[in-house]
């Protein structure tokens, strides 16, 4: 009976330090999710309270509006021939943009281009992100023989102009808009992979992350898991500069004659107004206001960004 009655009363303080534990642990998690639904609420007051910010979410958005209703404003193929060339905007009401020298419709070719450049802006950067975050996750976390290896092959990729890779990569595949993005992705991951890599060093003997290890995490729920969520917002950041980078790398290779003859691009326009510059201005300068309206939004949403993630930004304003 004693020993039945002592097994009882561990059993049953094992169970109370289990419930103990378990609801540390749980309210330790509500907590954290707190934490982060604060922070992310006291971000967007930021960014609406920043009025570069602010402009650059209503250009971004215009542009994005712009390209899901491109098939729905302008069907057909935007590289057809639709009426006589060299109509100057504002000529034909049909053509508010006007024609350029074989008769295509330049605003179906602004319209269309927005959804090329977007598109391949942001598989770029999704591409670069993914490798880059991968590769200073793995290197800031474990350190040791696994970091001097990574850095290095970081280091290889950083001595090559990013723009002269690209060109190499597209010339050795075809070109076309799965091939760019790949390369510009390619070509970006060492920025993305520098970055996470301190914020890893940073964090990796933090308190949270001995907690972590205390309680028998391995080491991918704790590198995706406790550190990736606090190394994100210079990534956040980092990410709009890297779509306007992809949107202006491009239109450099169309310019060049290098980019996907299938579809329109803005590059590929100025690339092929560029001949007709004296007599039809109109036929660069359009397509060449559009690059820079869409950069000029990124890079303001990226400032806007790196203010509402700064603490002592936000604390400023």
């Amino acid at each position: 009976m004693a020993s039945d009655s002592t097994e009882l009363t561990s059993s049953g303080h094992g169970s109370a330090w289990r419930r103990q534990l378990a609801g540390a642990l749980f309210g330790a998690r509500r907590a954290q999710r707190a934490h982060y639904a604060h922070a992310s609420r006291g971000v967007w007051r930021a960014l609406l309270r920043n009025p570069s910010a602010l402009a650059g979410m209503v250009l971004l958005t215009a542009f994005i509006a712009l390209a899901l209703s491109a098939p729905y404003l302008f069907p057909g193929d935007p590289l057809d021939m639709v009426a006589a060339p060299f109509e100057w905007p504002g000529s034909d009401a049909l053509y508010r943009l006007g024609t350029d020298s074989l008769g295509r419709d330049v605003a179906a070719g602004i319209a269309h281009g927005t959804r090329v450049s977007l598109l391949i802006g942001a598989s770029a950067a999704g591409i670069g992100l993914v490798s880059g975050t991968l590769v200073g996750a793995i290197g800031g976390f474990f350190g040791g023989v696994i970091d001097d290896l990574l850095v290095r092959v970081t280091e290889l990729f950083q001595t090559v102009p990013s723009f002269l890779l690209v060109i190499v990569i597209v010339a050795i595949g075809r070109p076309n808009v799965t091939v760019i993005a790949l390369a510009i992705g390619i070509a970006s991951w060492p920025t993305v992979a520098r970055i996470v890599r301190a914020e890893f060093r940073r964090l990796r003997s933090s308190d949270f992350v001995l907690a972590a290890r205390s309680q028998g995490f391995c080491d991918a729920r704790i590198i995706f898991g406790e550190i990736l969520p606090n190394a994100l917002p210079p990534v956040i950041v980092t990410a709009s500069v890297m779509v306007a980078s992809a949107i202006l790398i491009e239109s450099s290779l169309s310019f060049l004659g290098m980019g996907d003859p299938n579809v329109v691009t803005w590059g590929g326009m100025i690339g092929a107004g560029r001949d007709s510059l004296r007599t039809a201005w109109y036929l660069t300068a359009v397509p060449g206001a559009a690059i820079v309206l869409a950069v000029l939004a990124l890079n303001l949403l990226g400032d806007g960004l790196n203010d509402a993630l700064n603490p002592r930004m936000r604390e400023r304003s």
